[in-house]
């Protein structure tokens, strides 16, 4: 599987952004996929996950209620609406896809990743 995410920008706090990820293979279905971000200095820290059916979403404490994730298996992509975005957003956001059923949040049990796009949230 090959992740291209996108989407990525310069923006005020208080704006949105969406960030897709492609992905190749017909397998993508059967992934479940997740959202990391790693800012400047800092280590790469869970953001959201999603079922490989997309039946259940998963969101660290810092983006709930902000950050929706959804993916859309007939387009083999996973997204990321961003609201209410705040300077400490600001990272650079990855996507991976993960074939186990455990460690949502673990980035160790992701099995693919793209490469990154950075969203930068003025003040």
């Amino acid at each position: 599987v090959q992740l291209q995410a996108c989407g990525g920008g310069l923006v005020q706090a208080g704006d949105s952004l969406r960030l897709s990820c492609a992905a190749s293979g017909r397998t993508f279905s059967t992934y479940r996929m997740g959202w990391f971000r790693q800012a400047p200095g800092k280590e790469r820290e869970f953001v959201s996950a999603i079922r490989a059916s997309g039946g259940s979403t998963y969101y660290s404490d810092s983006v709930k209620g902000r950050f929706t994730i959804s993916r859309d298996n007939a387009k083999n992509t996973v997204y990321l609406q961003m609201d209410s975005l705040k300077p400490e957003d600001t990272a650079v956001y990855y996507c991976a896809a993960a074939a186990s059923y455990s460690g949502v949040n673990s980035s160790d049990r992701y099995n693919y990743w793209g490469h990154g796009t950075l969203v930068t949230v003025s003040s």
